[in-house]
């Protein structure tokens, strides 16, 4: 794998950028010491990270002779600020553009990755620590929203107690690992490239990049690790845009993971838009059309599913559309209990899905969400057939799609876990938005 490197220099202190070709992210790493660019440590965990497609940045958050002062080495706020000074660098950097970000910290560069990380609107992605003290991120720890994953040695006692204190402050998406017969500089055989490993599984599973790459550089499995995924990777190309008021609409209820991490990233509401496909007779899975909710309900019938079947399909769009009518009344009152349904006219409205097959049921969000006035909108799905996609820009102002497999099959094929999302679940997510 080609890998290009070059030296940097980030508010005067050094440091090297290495790049394989379609990197899928960039790690920053982040260590409480002079000149750890020269860590045979980290150059070692970053050679990793290169073998997996995954652009990194050693830098030294401190110089030489700041490092001689051991108060600068447990000065948490100072190296955090540096960090971010690196974060800043790297979403204008034209070598790195387009990458999502993660923090890798060691000692106690963990502390600072994490307070980095807990920044408002943050563009960190995940945060990886090695034998840190992420315990010294102190009152940040409950607001970092980007998956971070500890990793202690088994023989590091007393640093295993303040992960773990650690880990039960931190409410993201989380994990301890503890790599055995490690202490705390994981120099024991064997040690280090255990959790070298461990970060790299980690960064690849959570770094995408935003430039609509989506494939595994490697060729292996599928585009999306989950819902959450591809709605993290929805979303570093959705924060990008130039928005107006924005509100995020899911189709319950897939959509609904999807929505909340774009939702999250950029700051914006989040509420569902009610809609129910119409299944073909004989044939529930094939969308023969779909039905929105709202004072005129609209129907959008499959013109080419229709034209196949034959025969007058009126009576049955209509009984069809009522008896789902009545299911959306039930989930309307199950996930917005007394809440209002939100205003939407004069603002950009981003409709987002699990995916797309034909588009049926999107469509009728769309075309309905033209009669209440709002200044754009968005249609946002993580994959879909390429003639689904063209077809949609029919409807919405603007159509995102990660990715378009050739041949489609179906949407679950895109994802590596695909459950059934249950209501819980899209009800939970709508009051954790709110």
């Amino acid at each position: 794998m080609a890998i290009s490197q070059q030296e940097v220099l980030i508010g005067g202190r050094g440091g090297v950028l290495a790049a394989p070709a379609g990197a899928r992210g960039l790690v920053i790493f982040a260590h409480g010491s002079g000149s750890s660019r020269f860590s045979p440590r980290n150059q070692y965990v970053a050679s990793v990270l290169q073998a997996r497609g995954v652009a990194t940045l050693l830098l030294d958050l401190l110089t030489e002779a700041e490092a001689r002062d051991r108060s600068n080495v447990f000065d948490i706020a100072l190296l955090a600020a540096r960090a971010n000074e690196a974060v800043d660098w790297a979403q204008t950097e034209e070598s790195a553009a387009g990458l999502e970000i993660g923090l890798f910290g060691a000692s106690t560069g963990a502390a600072a990755a994490l307070v980095a990380a807990a920044a408002p609107n943050s563009p960190v992605r995940a945060v990886v620590s090695r034998g840190g003290r992420p315990d010294l991120a102190g009152d940040a720890l409950p607001r970092v929203r980007a998956p971070t994953l500890l990793i202690v040695g088994g023989l590091d006692g007393p640093v295993i107690d303040l992960n773990e204190a650690a880990l039960a402050r931190l409410r993201c998406e989380k994990a301890l690992e503890i790599v055995p017969g490690a202490g705390h500089l994981f120099e024991e055989a064997g040690t280090l490239e255990k959790a070298a490993a461990l970060a790299a599984d980690w960064f690849y599973a959570h770094l995408h990049s935003t430039s609509g790459r989506t494939a595994d550089p490697i060729g292996r499995g599928p585009l999306f690790r989950d819902r959450r995924d591809a709605g993290r990777r929805l979303a570093a190309k959705i924060a990008a845009m130039e928005l107006t008021d924005p509100i995020v609409l899911a189709l319950p209820r897939g959509g609904a993971p999807v929505a909340f991490e774009i939702a999250r990233r950029i700051d914006a509401p989040m509420d569902v838009l009610l809609v129910r496909k119409i299944g073909a007779p004989g044939h529930p899975e094939l969308a023969l059309g779909a039905v929105m909710d709202g004072p005129d309900p609209q129907i959008v019938v499959n013109e080419e599913v229709a034209r196949a079947l034959g025969g007058d399909l009126d009576a049955y769009l209509g009984a069809e559309a009522a008896r789902q009518l009545k299911v959306i009344e039930q989930r309307r009152r199950a996930y917005r209990a007394d809440q209002p349904a939100p205003r939407l006219a004069g603002r950009d409205v981003i409709v987002v899905d699990d995916g797309v097959a034909t588009g049926a049921t999107l469509k009728v969000a769309l075309k309905g969400l033209r009669g209440v006035g709002p200044r754009r909108v968005i249609a946002a799905v993580p994959v879909a057939p390429a003639e689904a996609v063209k077809s949609l820009a029919d409807f919405a102002d603007e159509v995102i799609c990660l990715a378009s497999p050739e041949p489609f099959q179906a949407v679950s094929l895109a994802y590596q876990a695909f459950p059934q999302t249950e209501d819980e679940e899209v009800t939970r997510l709508l009051k954790e938005s709110r």
